[in-house]
């Protein structure tokens, strides 16, 4: 038996509860986990609520796609792992049959990436969403180029910091946007070539401003809602409008209908990468030699995790939230 966490209900953080359960055994294709720490995602939140792409298949269930730990056993047909083999968790399958909130967690063998003895748990549980989502939407299917404009919305959140450094490392000019101005000096901190704050800013105005007129050859929005209008506006004629979230929580109209802007607008998911071999390979490389890092926000303990998830939820985080298993390990 292990501590896992699960929910019975759908709803907010306080559906989540903590409970004894036994993971079973790894079966062909499968690998048992000693799960030491666990990042924290938008989706998960989404997920609890059934609210997010993959629906909660039944009830109690688990949640979670995204971790590092160590091999402790290993299933039939799976080659190339042993147990105690420290390992970080890809996110590639559905937290609606595989969950990695617990002290243990039973996933695919496919879904595993050595740990290098140089990056603990945390950051190994950190790395991976961000930065495969990032590198999908600005080098896979952005294809930007040194010297190209990136608008980055939700820029504090993990995949925000993840998408300024690869802008960084390929020379493209990365622009944040925050509907918090107490977030400006992180961003700028962090790498940001310029910060604007929706709601207060005239974002259209600035990026045209910052761009010569031309428009942001890439913009990666998390927010959506009726204001993806003014960044249809600011994008260029040949540029692309990516959308991988929907934070704002509110309809999105067709991006420059209104102006019958000829704007390239398209959602965006990491699976587009994890589920493509070629491409993963492709990410996996990057990642792993490019000196990356994650910003990690806060970690908490996994009896916590449902202030955890209210804090994932109040937007206040710069970077990662993760969640460690270890009784006593979770720090401000």
């Amino acid at each position: 038996m292990a501590r896992v966490v699960r929910f019975h209900e759908l709803g907010g953080p306080e559906v989540l509860r903590v409970e004894e359960h036994d993971p079973g055994a790894p079966g062909p294709g499968e690998v048992l986990l000693d799960v030491e720490a666990i990042g924290l995602n938008r989706s998960e939140a989404n997920f609890r609520r059934d609210r997010y792409l993959d629906r909660v298949a039944a009830l109690p269930s688990g949640l979670g796609y995204e971790g590092a730990g160590r091999v402790r056993a290993i299933g039939p047909d799976v080659t190339g792992l042993r147990p105690g083999d420290p390992v970080s968790v890809l996110p590639l399958f559905a937290q609606s049959r595989y969950h990695m909130y617990g002290e243990q967690a039973v996933v695919p063998a496919s879904a595993l990436v050595p740990r290098p003895a140089s990056v603990d748990a945390i950051t190994g549980a950190a790395l991976w969403m961000p930065f495969l989502t990032a590198y999908g939407a600005l080098l896979d299917v952005g294809r930007l180029r040194a010297g190209d404009h990136v608008v980055i919305t939700a820029a504090s959140s993990s995949v925000g910091l993840a998408a300024i450094q690869i802008a960084l490392r390929a020379a493209v000019v990365p622009i944040a946007t925050t509907n918090d101005p107490g977030k400006r000096q992180r961003l700028l901190d962090a790498g940001a070539a310029h910060v604007l704050i929706s709601g207060h800013d005239d974002v259209t105005t600035a990026i045209l401003d910052l761009t010569a007129g031309r428009g942001a050859d890439l913009v990666f929005d998390a927010v959506a809602g009726p204001d993806i209008e003014e960044l249809a506006a600011a994008t260029a004629r040949d540029g692309v409008l990516l959308v991988h979230g929907s934070l704002s929580g509110r309809p999105t109209p067709l991006p420059g209908l209104s102006a019958m802007r000829p704007v390239f607008t398209r959602p965006y998911t990491v699976f587009e990468i994890t589920a493509d071999p070629q491409r993963l390979a492709r990410a996996r490389h990057y990642i792993t030699t490019g000196a990356l890092r994650p910003v990690i926000d806060r970690t908490f303990a996994l009896a916590d995790i449902v202030e955890a998830h209210r804090y994932l939820e109040s937007n206040a985080q710069v970077g990662k939230i993760v969640v460690t298993t270890a009784r006593d390990e979770a720090k401000p």
